[in-house]
């Protein structure tokens, strides 16, 4: 089992890390990039097989020497979610900045301006997830290096 364990927490933190470098890069260069956006949905699914190889794991009762390799097998879904949820406000967060109530407001602000805030939201949508990403390789790695004894 450790050895699958190891598998997993390394699948995981290699595509998270690609989401973060790919991510952080657009980010940096104010690009959108599907490529960043699929990294960081398959690192996402990576998080929650961690959570699974966790469940397996327990259930068939194996007892890792460290008990933090729960932790961070599990922790992948809640940083996740989280970030998804920071995500989701990310919109109003600008649209507060600029003083506008709704998105209807901003359909009142001249063209050039629009596409402004549409570029400031997506590119906070993205530092976001991107940040969610790193944060689930670095919990993945810390999986892979207690794993021992499992």
């Amino acid at each position: 089992m450790e050895t699958f364990v190891q598998v997993a927490t390394l699948l995981a933190a290699a595509v998270n890390i690609a989401a973060a470098g790919v991510g952080g890069l657009r980010w940096y260069r104010v690009e959108q990039s599907v490529l960043a956006w699929r990294l960081i949905r398959v690192g996402q699914a990576t998080g929650a097989l961690l959570a699974v190889v966790a469940g397996v794991a327990f259930l068939g009762g194996d007892e890792p020497d460290d008990g933090l390799l729960w932790l961070y097998l599990l922790l992948p879904i809640p940083v996740s979610f989280v970030a998804e949820q920071l995500r989701a406000v990310s919109a109003q967060t600008v649209l507060d900045d600029r003083g506008l109530p709704d998105s209807d407001a901003m359909r009142a602000l001249p063209e050039e301006t629009q596409r402004s805030i549409v570029v400031q939201i997506l590119r906070k949508e993205l530092g976001v997830m991107t940040l969610g990403a790193f944060v689930v390789a670095f919990l993945a790695l810390r999986a892979w290096g207690v794993t021992d004894g499992l």
